[in-house]
């Protein structure tokens, strides 16, 4: 069995998968496990506070288990100050509701990090689709959070970076990339030159530690 941490479409079969909602709705025919959020990239200017109210009404479902993907994104048009609103907001809801919190993040790691500080977060981090530098990705799980990989394990950099990195903190995921999550498997096992069912195992129990009996294998 496969865990698939992020992902924006149903899980194949053998995979347990956290589908991600890039912005709240209704739940009602859609079966599965969800992370559910405001991305960055979708955050309405003039309505965002009533997105907030959607997301804190929707993700009560047992069915999200997480919070996000939320965060904050340098490149995309969203201004800044914005985006910390909103992303605030979430990670409060988080720390309200008790849920897990699925982090984006595109060159405003210093930003994040300090937020979620000042935040005095209590809940598990997750930031989703890390591809940078192992020394950031060491201070990211020093302080406890969790870093995700996907695609980017292709790249050689990125097999050192999950090398140094404590095997308890570390999530794989496919996002939105064409790899299915067994290749990603494939990938991860070959860079920590393990066989596949000790690498399962690892994240098994890395995902009973963040979901609890939601991991159910």
């Amino acid at each position: 069995m496969y865990i698939n941490i992020h992902t924006h479409t149903p899980p194949e079969k053998g995979e347990w998968g956290l589908q991600n909602l890039n912005t709240p709705g209704e739940l009602e025919s859609l079966p599965g496990l969800y992370s559910m959020g405001i991305h960055p990239w979708y955050i309405e200017s003039a309505h965002w506070e009533k997105q907030v109210l959607v997301l804190q009404a929707q993700s009560r479902d047992e069915r999200v288990l997480a919070i996000g993907e939320c965060g904050l994104d340098k490149v995309c048009t969203t201004p800044f100050s914005l985006q910390v609103q909103v992303f605030q907001a979430q990670v409060e809801w988080a720390n309200s509701i008790g849920k897990p919190l699925v982090v984006h993040c595109v060159r405003a790691w210093e930003e994040v990090l300090a937020l979620l500080e000042e935040a005095n977060i209590r809940v598990p981090v997750l930031f989703h689709g890390y591809n940078k530098n192992i020394q950031l990705a060491r201070r990211i799980t020093g302080k406890g959070y969790y870093i995700s990989l996907g695609k980017a394990l292709q790249r050689p950099g990125m097999q050192d970076v999950l090398r140094a990195v404590p095997v308890n903190r570390f999530f794989l995921e496919t996002d939105n990339a064409e790899l299915s999550i067994g290749e990603i498997y494939h990938l991860a096992a070959n860079a920590l030159s393990i066989d596949h069912n000790s690498l399962a195992l690892q994240i098994q129990q890395n995902a009973e530690t963040v979901f609890g009996n939601a991991v159910l294998l």
